[in-house]
């Protein structure tokens, strides 16, 4: 009676794991197609840090690669930055595995953080910059034309309200760029996937996910307050966060204020009607503020 209880259940969870890694390698290969990622003959550097985001992105390029219609190759790059207690058999162990090119690069960055940053400080800046400058060095060195990263959609829109926060900055994260020291692309293939999917996905693949022990203790992060307002709104108005990250790509400079973007100083009135004037925003329907309705309605 089990197995026949379990059976439909068994199908229905086969079917909802086939759509999940159908969106996953279509909005990989779309992001990567939408920002000219990858291209013939490249040699792409990805970065794997033993967390979900980083293994999903491998994973997937390693299956996009067999049936992709340009010829590239992988690499994969884990920085060991020696934080005690860091078991480094697992990565070695699991790329292997998987039958992909791999470097191990070894830098004790955790006692440089530890020793330059105050107790109770948050470590994330310093400790990102070390490792972005090793990164870049390392893809030189293994002659990488291009470095993936795995950062996903929700880290690029937790990055633009972070900027703004925190900032005052219009800044987001971008899905290509060129790097720092101007001598690599930097690209996030996985600009188009939600974190929730990517949990589902390192849950069903059973990744060997190694927690970041350096600052997972720093529950006051501003990132992770970010995210936390984030998921907040997603509960509570479905759509928005699909919405909010789709704007991104819908920037109106004429409607900001930035006048490095638009020329505001030399307007002229040209007595021809503009498709992108104020008139544009007014289409979308809204629904009238509480107190109005009542007014609307006559009710009191």
């Amino acid at each position: 009676m089990s197995a026949v209880l379990d059976s439909p259940l068994k199908e229905r969870l086969s079917v909802e794991l086939t759509k999940l890694s159908k969106r996953l390698h279509r909005q990989v290969g779309q992001a990567v197609v939408d920002f000219n990622m990858i291209e013939e003959g490249d040699k792409v550097m990805v970065c794997v840090s033993g967390g979900k985001d980083s293994y999903a992105l491998l994973d997937i390029l390693i299956s996009l690669r067999a049936r992709a219609p340009i010829d590239f190759t992988l690499v994969a790059v884990n920085l060991d930055q020696k934080q005690p207690g860091f078991p480094d058999h697992v990565l070695p162990e699991y790329l292997a595995r998987q039958g992909v090119p791999f470097h191990i690069e070894n830098q004790d960055t955790y006692s440089i953080v530890k020793r330059v940053i105050p107790e109770g400080k948050t470590m994330c800046s310093l400790c990102s910059r070390l490792r972005r400058g090793i990164l870049y060095r390392v893809a030189g060195e293994l002659g990488a034309t291009k470095i993936a990263l795995g950062h996903h959609r929700d880290d690029m829109l937790q990055t633009l309200f972070m900027n703004m926060f925190f900032g005052a900055t219009l800044k987001g994260m971008p899905a290509k760029l060129v790097s720092d020291d101007g001598r690599n692309i930097v690209i996030r293939p996985l600009a188009y996937v939600s974190e929730t999917d990517l949990e589902r996905w390192a849950a069903h693949r059973a990744f060997p996910i190694i927690p970041c022990t350096l600052c997972g203790s720093q529950d006051n992060l501003q990132r992770v307050q970010t995210q936390q307002m984030l998921r907040d709104w997603d509960r509570r108005f479905p759509g928005r966060i699909e919405n909010m990250f789709n704007a991104m790509g819908n920037v109106v400079p004429s409607h900001l204020m930035d006048r490095n973007l638009y020329p505001f100083a030399s307007l002229k009135a040209t007595g021809v009607a503009d498709g992108a004037g104020d008139h544009a925003f007014d289409d979308e329907p809204c629904a009238p503020p509480a107190s109005a309705a009542f007014m609307i309605h006559g009710e009191t």
